[in-house]
């Protein structure tokens, strides 16, 4: 069941949930996101979730590092984030007319609105080609 109790196909937000809970939770993490992906105010993690999981990835820095470079290996992991953050909105809302960016944006946004399934990196298509979640390009998809 969906989030509004009826029965539906498996959410195209990159999980399938089988719980109203699971469903809930997921759609206020990224489903809405995925149903409204121009929206610049549902572009980022909701700030109230980045929260509460930057207490268990300062512990796992913690568990894993040295008393002293905890501190910076955590502030260089939530920098990261950040520009992740930034880089995701740029791409959705920014107009770049060449380069790398705007490579960025087409992979992206083919991504929201072609197929969804596949192509899930945002600043690189490096862990698309891992595990195996490259889109097809339009000359393939054509040709068949």
């Amino acid at each position: 069941m969906d989030i509004d109790g009826v029965h539906s196909a498996p959410l195209p937000f990159h999980i399938n949930t089988k719980r109203y809970w699971a469903n809930t939770a997921h759609y206020l993490l990224h489903g809405c996101h995925h149903k409204h992906p121009m929206d610049g105010l549902r572009l980022v993690f909701p700030p109230a979730a980045t929260a509460i999981l930057l207490f268990p990835f300062w512990n796992f820095v913690k568990l894993i590092s040295t008393p002293t470079s905890a501190p910076a290996l955590f502030g260089g992991g939530l920098l990261g984030y950040v520009m992740y953050d930034c880089t995701h909105y740029y791409l959705h809302h920014g107009q770049p007319a060449k380069g790398v960016a705007h490579n960025l944006k087409r992979y992206h946004l083919n991504h929201h609105f072609r197929i969804q399934d596949k192509g899930f990196g945002i600043t690189s298509a490096l862990w698309d080609r891992v595990f195996g979640t490259l889109p097809p390009n339009k000359a393939t998809v054509k040709s068949k």
